[in-house]
């Protein structure tokens, strides 16, 4: 429960912090984000009832709940044009699980950023950098090191995303 709940929060902040970075426009749209790390390889072992306490928190915070295999989660993301032209994303559940954005520095298309979580489950501090390869693909990193509900973590996720359809179907704006 704990490595998907991380995992979850990695991938969010991650993508959250994106298009503060680039000098591209995010396209509008459809986008698949893939998070990777060796917490979510140990989802497997995850018995069905504390998967179930997790699917209703993710609904808890409005998200939906990724598909996983191999060690990765894989989730669907809208962007409106309108997120795309301020080169900003909302804050998805980031304030929710107690993480604020710091020192966010840009190049280019590169970003790096760091951010501390002190909420009642997460605390600790992390780091992220990334890069907008195209208004249609990015790829970053985020690294992780403090505690989730007691326990230590120390823990990396590497990030890809990729655009689409112009069209987000069923998926929500975020």
């Amino acid at each position: 429960m704990h490595s998907l709940r991380f995992g979850l929060s990695l991938s969010a902040l991650l993508f959250v912090t994106i298009a503060h970075a680039a000098d591209y426009n995010m396209q509008p749209g459809l986008w698949e984000v893939t998070t990777s790390s060796d917490l979510l390889r140990l989802v497997p072992h995850i018995p069905s009832g504390q998967m179930q306490d997790i699917e209703a928190l993710a609904k808890d915070y409005g998200v939906d709940m990724p598909q996983i295999a191999n060690g990765a989660a894989i989730s669907k993301v809208c962007i409106t044009q309108e997120m795309a032209n301020q080169k900003t994303l909302p804050n998805f559940y980031q304030a929710q699980a107690g993480c604020t954005t710091q020192n966010v520095n840009r190049s280019g298309n590169h970003y790096q950023l760091a951010f501390s979580c002190n909420g009642a489950d997460l605390k600790g501090n992390g780091s992220a950098e990334g890069n907008l390869t195209s208004a249609q693909h990015f790829t970053g990193q985020s690294r992780f090191s403090g505690t989730l509900q007691g326990n230590p973590v120390n823990e990396k996720a590497d990030i890809q995303a990729k655009w689409l359809n112009t069209s987000c179907g069923d998926t929500p704006p975020m």
